[in-house]
This record gives C-alpha cells, structure tokens and sequence, in this order.
C-alpha cells in the first residue's frame, strides 16, 4: 500500500529506503484486477480509507488531481471517500450526501488551492493547484467564446471584469435580472469553465459568489489542455472504461474520436486489457 501524503495515520508515511520497492511495486503493478486493486486503496473504496477529517479531503484533492462530488463515474469521489451514512436515507438529491461531512465540498471551494468547477458535464469537479494549471488553457479559450457569442454572456462577462468577484444578489441589482434571468445566463458558462460559482455561510444563510475563471486562476499556464487532463482523470481514477472520459468534460465539441489512441500510441495512455485504460 502506497500514499503519497503523510498527513494522518492513514496515509502511510513513504520512507526513502521504501522508494525503490514503491517504483518496482508500481511496475508490477500491469493487470486489470492488480489495478482495481491500487484504485479501491487510492481512491478510498474501503470504509478503512474513510476520510476522517476536512484536512484529510484536502490532502485526497492534492493527491488525486480531480475529485467528483457524489460517485457518477471512475473519477474518485468526495461524497464515497466519506464512507458516512446519507441525511436522509432515500429521499434523492441533497438528502443522499453524507449526514455530517456533507459541507466539506463547500469548504474545499473556499480553499486557495482548491477549485470547484463545473465542467464535469453541469456537476461540480474538485480540481487541485496543478489540475487546474492543465484546465487553464481551455477554461480561457472558453471564457473568450462565450463573451464574444451571446450578448447575454457578454454583459455578465463584462460586468464581472470591471467589478470583480460578486454576490448574486450584487448582479440581480446592478444588471436589473431577475433570479431565473441569471441562472439562465450562468449555467452555460459555469458548465464551460467561463464562470466559477464558490459558497459562502452569511449569518444563518448561505449566498453565493461567482467569478471568472481568470479572476480565481489569474496566472495563464504555459502548457495543459484537455489531453492532458484526460491523462490526469485516468491517472486520478487509476483505471477506468474506455469509453468514459469522452464524457468525464463538458467540452464535447473539443473531442475527437481519434483522441484516446493517440495517447496510447504516444504511450501516455495503456491498456492493461481491451476496454480498459489506464496511465502509463
């Protein structure tokens, strides 16, 4: 068993003199079933993995790269790595999400090197500090298509550029929208990665904040992009179906159905059987 952060107990500490049996482990480490194996252990499957602690979620965002909110897909997942028993056992939505842990999600989004997006197709995807650097170049060609597309767009996009970060309520007012006006606006460029919702508590109240994406990543990066981040989300689920990450990003104009064999022939990708990936 191998972690790469020693910040609990249960993350196992990797000493210098284990560092050799770490890089043989990992070249053993080819089958599919060896490969499940590592990913139940690195993506927190098992209630002995349970994250105990907000600093420990932190620590699995670092780890990981991309976290999902709740469990949809091969992407590891805030809500499953909690191991805690729902709200409110069957009553769907936001009753299913871990009865105590349930506003880590929210408390990750406020963190520095933590980004809460939603270009996981609508849904809420935890990217780190270097996850996000490889986003980068896409959210800013995203940001640039929408404000030149739409004059909706345009006039929140705008509007965001010259005032900063603001409050929903801020932009009701100053843009004269209505609430169902502005939630028709910003649903598409959060789901592109224009636009970054973050959620703040207000007194007994939650409000909530939104952003550019270059005004909470303001430094460009100088490499990234969504092949890069393919390779990431495999690397972050270990092993996954084929047929998944063409549907891991919003970005489906982006894809290319060639896109998957050329990283297994650029070798960035593998296939440790046929219908399975896994990074190389």
């Amino acid at each position: 068993m191998f972690a790469t952060s020693p910040e609990s107990s249960s993350f196992p500490i990797v000493t210098m003199a284990a560092v050799a049996t770490r890089a043989e482990y990992k070249e053993a480490v080819s089958t599919l079933s060896e490969l499940q194996e590592r990913r139940a252990y690195e993506c927190r499957l098992t209630p002995d993995r349970a994250l105990e602690t907000i600093e420990h979620a932190a620590a699995f965002v670092r780890d990981r790269g991309l976290l999902t909110r709740t469990t949809d897909c091969a992407l590891p997942s805030l809500h499953e790595a909690c191991h805690e028993e729902p709200y409110k056992p069957g009553a769907g939505g936001f009753a299913e999400w871990p009865a105590t842990k349930w506003p880590w999600g929210f408390e990750l989004a406020r963190r520095d090197d933590v980004h809460a997006v939603k270009i996981h197709r609508g849904k809420t995807l935890f990217l780190s500090a270097e996850a996000s650097a490889l986003a980068d170049p896409v959210c800013r060609s995203e940001l640039a298509r929408m404000e030149a597309a739409d004059e909706d767009w345009t006039a929140l996009l705008r509007h965001l550029g010259n005032m900063g970060p603001s409050l929903t309520e801020d932009i009701l007012r100053e843009l004269d929208l209505k609430p169902k006006e502005l939630k028709a606006m910003r649903y598409p460029l959060e789901r592109c990665g224009a636009v970054v919702a973050r959620f703040f508590q207000a007194d007994d109240d939650w409000v909530t904040e939104l952003a550019r994406w270059d005004q909470i990543h303001p430094q460009a990066s100088t490499s990234g992009g969504l092949d890069e981040l393919v390779v990431a989300g495999v690397r972050a689920a270990v092993v996954c179906p084929e047929r998944e990450p063409r549907r891991w990003f919003s970005w489906t104009w982006l894809w290319h159905d060639g896109l998957i064999e050329r990283l297994v022939d650029e070798h960035r990708l593998t296939r440790p059987e046929p219908g399975w990936l896994a990074a190389s």
